[in-house]
């Protein structure tokens, strides 16, 4: 029988639209290409760090309507490089058919911190006790109740410590929420958690409802912004472990979320996990899936946006530590080109990933990924390559060896 062609026209390569033009689009742009995809990128201004590379590029806010329609024409899907768009414009969007992931009704639950807190409660999820605060009284009331120190969020917008004050005593916590308040930020309370650690659960869903879990990690944080990730969280025990991946997969579901999904958690000292945010993105928790694991996060998002089967999430390595490069209080006479020579003449096994941004006080310019051949297990070789990490970071963001090293000597 001869076989009758088919009516249809031949699918085209996708085009996946992301709002926000940040480091995360950049390096989902590089996913992208290997799987001869296009990315879309809406981003504010033509150097933004993915409006660089990017050839399909739409300039705009994340704010304006019109241009949200713009950047999500013709797209097959519609995601993000951050979770700062108005719901109300996304669920227009949704009305309108277009294709939204993580949908509205599960973004908000990286939005808005309260809305996070209540369903995470009511989901049967472990979380730090909390409260809204809409008076400071309210505070007093809620520091009374768990009769310790409290931290005071703003419940939207905040990001890398942005947002979240640590309270030293109620008087301090007091002035900060008074101050959110004088400024009509909505504000919430929660007890400061007595915690061994930051851990972070980075997992996949796809609207097919599979789910794909990395290793979990712990990320070490300097106020209040991430500056290394260890992949996988050392001396993390097994049950502990899979626990935190079962929670984060069964959340991604419950929320209804498609893409990535990071869980950052609190291990409290008793050996708890409590949930501290959530992220609906690629995450930087995540960036050392770019070199240490089979499938990096930003592959498997547009996999798991176009409903794609998932990738592999294996680790290559025992071990893989992520420093983040920040700029530092001044920026270094040495050109940017110039430090990677030399970082490279003494670390040639450094995976360093630079996002094409201007240099300024503790912003995210680049991240460097090193890879240990050893066993998790071995804390002498962990603290050396960490070591190793945090020198390298270092020298790209200061022109200068933290350790006085000298390629002259």
């Amino acid at each position: 029988m001869m076989a009758v062609p088919s009516s249809r026209p031949p699918r085209t390569a996708p085009v996946v639209a992301m709002v926000g033009g940040g480091q995360l689009a950049r390096m989902t742009h590089q996913a992208a290409i290997a799987l001869g995809q296009t990315l879309r990128v809406l981003a504010t201004a033509p150097d933004e760090s993915a409006a660089q590379v990017s050839a399909d590029v739409v300039i705009g806010s994340h704010t304006d309507l019109e241009d949200l329609r713009r950047v999500a024409a013709g797209a097959d899907v519609l995601t993000f490089d951050h979770e700062h768009v108005p719901t109300e414009l996304l669920d227009k969007l949704v009305a309108e058919g277009v294709n939204v992931a993580p949908p509205p009704q599960a973004l908000v639950h990286a939005q808005d911190k309260l809305v996070m807190r209540r369903r995470m409660e009511a989901l049967g999820a472990p979380v730090p006790r909390y409260a809204e605060i809409r008076s400071v009284d309210e505070l007093d009331n809620f520091a009374r109740r768990i009769a310790g120190p409290v931290v005071v969020k703003a419940v939207r917008g905040g990001y890398d410590g942005r947002g979240v004050r640590m309270a030293r005593d109620p008087s301090h916590a007091r002035e900060i929420a008074a101050s959110f308040l004088a400024s009509r930020v909505p504000v919430m309370a929660e007890e400061q958690v007595n915690l061994r650690r930051e851990l972070s659960a980075l997992v996949a869903r796809s609207p097919f409802g599979q789910g794909a879990a990395w290793p979990v990690v712990e990320t070490v944080q300097r106020d209040g912004i991430c500056v290394q990730v260890i992949a996988p969280a050392p001396e993390l025990p097994e049950d502990l472990a899979s626990a935190a991946q079962e929670l984060a997969l069964r959340l991604a579901a419950d929320l209804g979320v498609v893409g990535v999904l990071a869980v950052e958690l609190f291990e409290t000292v008793d050996g708890a996990l409590l949930v501290n945010e959530l992220a609906m993105r690629p995450h930087n928790s995540g960036h050392w899936t770019m070199d240490g694991a089979r499938t990096s996060q930003f592959e498997q998002h547009l996999r798991a946006v176009l409903d794609y089967p998932l990738g592999d999430t294996d680790a290559i390595a025992p071990v893989t530590v992520m420093a983040n490069v920040l700029g530092a209080a001044q920026p270094p006479a040495m050109a940017a080109d110039e430090r990677l020579h030399h970082l490279f003449a003494r670390m040639p096994d450094a995976r360093v990933h630079l996002y094409g941004k201007a240099e300024r006080p503790g912003r995210k310019v680049g991240h460097i990924n090193f890879l240990g051949s050893f066993p998790g297990t071995d804390t002498a070789g962990l603290a050396k390559l960490r070591e190793r990490a945090e020198l390298a970071a270092h020298w790209l963001s200061h022109g200068q060896w933290a350790d006085g090293w000298d390629p002259h000597d």
